[in-house]
C-alpha cells in the first residue's frame, strides 16, 4: 500500500479573502482525517495574495486543535527565513500540544521574491547556511545536554520528525546525508524528479529518525466523477500556473469553459511542462495514470495537492483520490 497525504496551500479563491481560506482548509483537514489521510501540510509563502499561510505554525496549530489523529505539518517552513531556535520553539510548542502529530518540512527556498526576502529582514546569502542551520535545527530538538547554554523551550527532547524537501539534486543529497525523508516538489517543478529519487536511495544513510528511505513525490490530482468535469476545475490550476509564467500572481479563479483561448501556445507549453505530473479525471483515469507513477518512482507516499475553486467538488476530488489510492501499489 502507498499511503497518501495533503499539501493544501491555502488557497484564497476570487472574490474571498484569507478568513475564508483558512476556514475551509479547516474544514478540509477534518474531511481528509475522516477519508484516512495520513498527513496534512500546510507552506509558507509570503507577499502572496492567493496564498494564507504564511503564519504557518499558526495555521498548523489551529488545523491540529481541529483534527484528533492525523499527522499535520509545515511542506515546508522556508529555514533561511528564521532562526533554527524560533522554528525549535515555534514546533516544540507545537509538539508539545499535539504530541506525537507534528512534522516539519524544511525547504532551502525563501518562499516569496527578493524584495519581500528584504523585508522578511533576512540576507539573500541565508540559504547558504541550510544544510549547517538542519543540523542546529535537530541538535535543538535533542535532549539538552549538561551546561547546555541555548535551549529550545518547549523543544528540546521532543525530536520532532524533520523532512527535507526539494525541486533539485541538493535537497536528495542532503536528506540522504542526513537519514531523513524527502519530499520532492514534483507538482510544479517536476524536470528532476528521477534523478533525485536515484540520488536519494542510492546515498541514503540511516539515521535514528529513519532507518531506511522515504520518497513522498508530490503532485496535483483533479478528481470528477467524469474526465470532462475534472478538466474543466482543472483549468483553475491551469490559470494559476500562467499567472505565474507571467508574473501576475493572484487569486485562485473560476474554472473557464476554454482554456485554449487563455493561455498562448508559448504558455502552454511551458505550464504544460510544469505540470507534467498533473493527474486529471475521473476514478478509472486516474487509477491507471497514478498506478503508473507509482510503479514508476516507486514512492512510499503521495503527497497530493488540489487546487480546485469550489470548496465542496475540491472535497470531492480528495475523496475520489483517496477511493483510487486505497488499490495503489508500489
Amino acid at each position: 500500500m502507498v499511503a497518501i497525504s495533503v499539501l493544501d496551500l491555502v488557497p484564497v479563491v476570487e472574490g474571498e479573502g484569507p478568513r475564508d481560506a483558512l476556514l475551509k482548509s479547516t474544514d478540509l483537514i477534518r474531511h481528509a482525517e475522516r477519508l484516512g489521510y495520513t498527513r496534512y501540510w500546510v507552506a509558507e509563502h509570503h507577499n502572496m495574495v492567493g496564498i494564507a499561510s504564511a503564519a504557518t505554525s499558526v495555521v498548523i496549530g489551529q488545523l491540529a486543535a481541529a483534527t484528533s489523529t492525523i499527522r499535520v505539518g509545515a511542506g515546508g517552513i522556508m529555514l533561511p527565513n528564521h532562526s533554527p531556535l524560533v522554528i525549535a520553539e515555534q514546533f516544540g510548542t507545537l509538539e508539545a500540544l499535539f504530541p506525537g502529530r507534528i512534522d516539519l518540512g524544511l525547504g532551502r527556498a525563501p518562499g516569496t521574491d527578493q524584495l519581500t526576502l528584504r523585508a522578511l529582514r533576512r540576507s539573500p546569502m541565508s540559504s547558504d547556511s541550510f544544510p549547517q542551520d538542519v543540523l542546529e535545527l535537530q541538535a535543538l530538538f535533542a535532549p539538552a545536554g549538561p551546561n547546555q547554554a541555548i535551549r529550545a523551550v518547549p523543544g528540546e527532547g521532543l525530536e520532532v520528525p524533520l523532512w527535507i524537501l526539494g525541486s533539485s539534486l541538493f535537497g536528495a543529497q542532503l536528506a540522504a546525508e542526513l537519514g531523513l525523508p524527502y519530499s520532492f516538489a514534483s507538482h510544479f517543478a517536476p524536470d528532476a524528479l528521477m534523478q533525485a529519487l536515484a540520488v536519494y536511495r542510492e546515498r541514503f544513510k540511516p539515521s535514528e529518525q529513519l532507518a531506511t528511505p522515504h520518497a513522498m513525490p508530490g503532485i496535483n490530482v483533479v478528481a470528477a466523477d467524469t474526465d470532462e468535469e475534472a478538466r474543466h476545475l482543472a483549468t483553475s490550476l491551469q490559470q494559476r500556473f500562467v499567472g505565474m509564467v507571467r508574473g501576475a500572481r493572484g487569486k485562485l479563479q473560476p474554472p473557464i469553459d476554454d482554456i485554449e483561448q487563455y493561455w498562448s501556445p508559448a504558455e502552454k507549453a511551458h505550464v504544460s511542462g510544469m505540470l507534467r505530473y498533473a493527474f486529471i479525471g475521473s476514478p478509472e483515469t486516474l487509477k491507471r495514470n497514478l498506478g503508473a507513477f507509482v510503479r514508476e518512482t516507486q514512492a512510499d507516499e503521495i503527497m497530493i495537492t488540489a487546487p480546485i475553486f469550489d470548496h465542496e467538488k475540491r472535497k470531492r476530488s480528495y475523496e475520489l483520490a483517496a477511493e483510487v489510492a486505497a488499490d495503489l501499489k508500489r
